[in-house]
């Protein structure tokens, strides 16, 4: 025996320690044949790679893991006979666990008849199952399928896994495409867009040649893809992982490297200083790109970057998840074709603001537009501080504080724009007006941010905030905003784990731990929502102070669910005795981001933020999961669909 079990770790230790990630030759498809009425057989074809096998349906005791498929129990089916294969499995003696041993290999079908008394049903299950090939094994892993039947839509009434692939893989130039749109998609996420003018104010700065700037502009481009690209080819070779876009975005080094690099061009911007290169590089040929431009340009695109990897997220994480899978080129196509996408506009935009440096210092409206953009730079530094103070739990940058800073600096520009334009109109500025506009512009803005300290949830900018946090309100009554906050007692469960560091907003009570939140959700007979998502995600923040703050759907999350907020970003070191090992890449997981963060990928195949799911107390899902859904009655409609599905 003790043989048998150094063989089986043996055979995982090699599979992860090889490929530092967890490689699957197996691909599931799922199905249904009508065979007569009411009467179907459910088909489950495998595809298995040249050279790996999976284990038989029945193995001796002592033997490796069986493929094993399980069925969820559903009143109105029926199960006639045993499952059977379209194909016998091959036996033969294995000198490793000394004893013969069934295997399937190459494609196989498994069958089973079913009986109905409904003619529109879903029969849902999942397989279980071990491959290995002459040198390792993968650990065993759970596939989870949902088969609508008859009138039923998979879309609508299965799971979300992507369960009927075809045994041949997506081609890499439709694959290109959708990773090229979603490039384009990624701009129009709320922390990305604004980046937009930044990068104009970038290359805004001095005075130059166009073809310097048009060529800078292109280079700021083609850094974005190479970026990307980097990214895509590290993880592909070194299986760094689908959260490694997460810790590139929430670590504290590459954090507040760039919060100073932002404070260092909004002041170079406000006038303190001039940015300029090596006279040697001034020096250059024409013909040539000075230096300094090559490095500012690529500096700007990997900021860039960075900044976008908080709400790209979503997106990111898809291509990401090739990589865990053990596909090498995917990845690498994949971010390429997004950072194409996602650099196009950037480089459109960057390409035309050269004009500005071109024109005549004499016009006071370029010095005015530099300034403004100097305080829209330093306000929008503080995200990366907020980012650092969120995800390690210092408590040092609170929502009041942050918003009395921003409140300073807006103040502070109004007053700037309004003494511009009473010196416009003394020197017989005839566009002075405009100054004035925008000074009572900046001056709302504060105001706007100021509301913010009586319990208005600044939907506006919610994304750009610290989370919010609320205290109860005993019986339910609204706030100054209108908004319900419920005073949820859980029914008198103890204080949920991790209450000391993380909470829900609106007086909304719930779990931050996935295993006492289904235990709790068993116990009063609920479903579940759990809530993947960040400190850092903005999205997530966007998404609850425009959805989650209406009355009607803080009432459902109150009376109908019990909610598990899981953070992916957070980064509390755990006692040893609460490590796990992933069953993804292998390695182990220490604090509670990357725990989550591990949960989200092994059972639900994603790492996006937000990340809702309805489900039951297994964690199975009732509907489709949710992502980002700020149409608060389309939210409603998903909330009621997956309530009904679990009564």
């Amino acid at each position: 025996m003790a043989r048998k079990l150094s063989v089986i770790i043996l055979s995982l230790f090699v599979s992860v320690s090889v490929s530092g990630q967890i490689i699957d030759p197996v691909i599931w498809s799922f199905g249904y044949e009508s065979i007569g009425e009411n009467q179907y057989e459910i088909v489950l074809r495998v595809s298995i790679e040249e050279g790996s096998h999976i284990y038989g349906m029945e193995v001796p005791e002592g033997g490796p893991i069986a493929t094993n498929i399980r069925f969820a129990e559903d009143k109105r089916l029926s199960f006639e006979n045993n499952i059977v294969s379209n194909i016998q499995p091959n036996k033969k003696y294995d000198e490793a666990f000394e004893m013969e041993i069934a295997t399937f290999e190459g494609k196989v079908e498994f069958r089973q008849p079913i009986k109905s008394t409904v003619s529109d049903f879903t029969v849902r299950g999942y397989v279980e199952y071990m491959s290995c090939n002459n040198i390792s094994c993968s650990p065993p892993k759970e596939v989870e399928f949902s088969i609508a039947v008859g009138g039923g839509d998979p879309e609508d009434t299965g799971f979300f896994y992507e369960n009927l692939p075809t045994t041949e893989k997506r081609g890499l130039l439709g694959f290109f495409i959708a990773s090229f749109l979603l490039g384009l998609v990624g701009v129009l996420t709320p922390c990305v867009y604004p980046m937009i003018p930044l990068t104009v104010a970038f290359f805004s700065r001095g005075r130059g040649e166009k073809k310097k700037g048009v060529l800078n502009a292109l280079i700021f481009g083609i850094s974005i893809v190479i970026i990307y690209s980097s990214i895509g080819i590290i993880i592909s070779l070194t299986g760094a992982g689908a959260g490694f876009a997460n810790a590139l975005s929430t670590h504290w080094i590459p954090n507040i490297i760039f919060f100073l690099l932002f404070v260092v061009f909004a002041i170079s911007f406000l006038g303190a200083f001039e940015i300029t290169l090596p006279s040697k590089w001034s020096n250059a040929a024409d013909s040539k790109v000075d230096k300094g431009g090559i490095i500012g340009s690529f500096f700007m695109a990997l900021t860039t970057v960075i900044v976008s990897f908080s709400c790209t997220g979503p997106i990111v994480g898809g291509l990401l998840v090739e990589a865990v899978r053990g596909d090498i080129l995917r990845p690498t196509v994949g971010m390429f074709a997004f950072g194409l996408g996602f650099s196009a506009p950037f480089t459109l935009f960057a390409l035309s603001p050269k004009l500005l440096d071109i024109m005549p210092k004499s016009g006071y409206w370029l010095k005015t537009v530099k300034v403004v953009l100097g305080f829209l730079m330093l306000a929008f530094s503080m995200k990366f501080l907020m980012v650092i103070d969120s995800v390690y739990s210092l408590g040092i940058l609170t929502r009041k504080l942050y918003l009395a800073i921003w409140i300073v600096l807006f103040l502070i520009l109004g007053f700037y724009l309004l003494s511009t334009y009473f010196q416009a109109v003394r020197t017989g500025k005839k566009k002075g007006i405009g100054l004035f506009i925008m000074s009572l512009a900046s001056a709302g803005i504060a105001v706007y941010l100021a509301t913010g300290f009586f319990g208005s949830p600044l939907k506006a900018v919610s994304a750009l905030l610290p989370a919010e946090k609320i205290e109860k309100n005993p019986g339910n009554q609204p706030n100054g905003d209108g908004i319900l906050s419920f005073g949820n007692s859980l029914n008198g469960a103890n204080a949920p784990k991790y209450s000391d560091l993380f909470s829900l907003p609106y007086g909304l009570a719930g779990f931050f731990d996935l295993d006492e939140g289904l235990a709790h959700a068993r116990k009063v007979g609920k479903p579940v929502l759990i809530n993947f998502k960040g400190h850092a995600c903005a999205n997530c923040k966007r998404m609850e102070a425009r959805v989650w703050s209406n009355p009607d759907v803080a009432r459902r999350l109150e009376n109908n669910f019990v909610i598990i907020a899981l953070y992916v970003d957070d980064r509390t070191q755990l006692p040893e005795s609460e490590w796990r090992i992933s069953m993804v890449d292998g390695k182990i997981k220490k604090t509670i981001g990357k725990i989550n963060e591990d949960i989200e990928i092994s059972r639900y195949n994603t790492n996006a933020l937000p990340y809702h799911v309805i489900a039951d107390h297994n964690g199975n899902p009732l509907n489709r999961p949710s992502f980002t859904n700020l149409d608060i009655e389309s939210y409603i409609s998903w909330l009621d669909e997956g309530f009904s599905n679990f009564k």
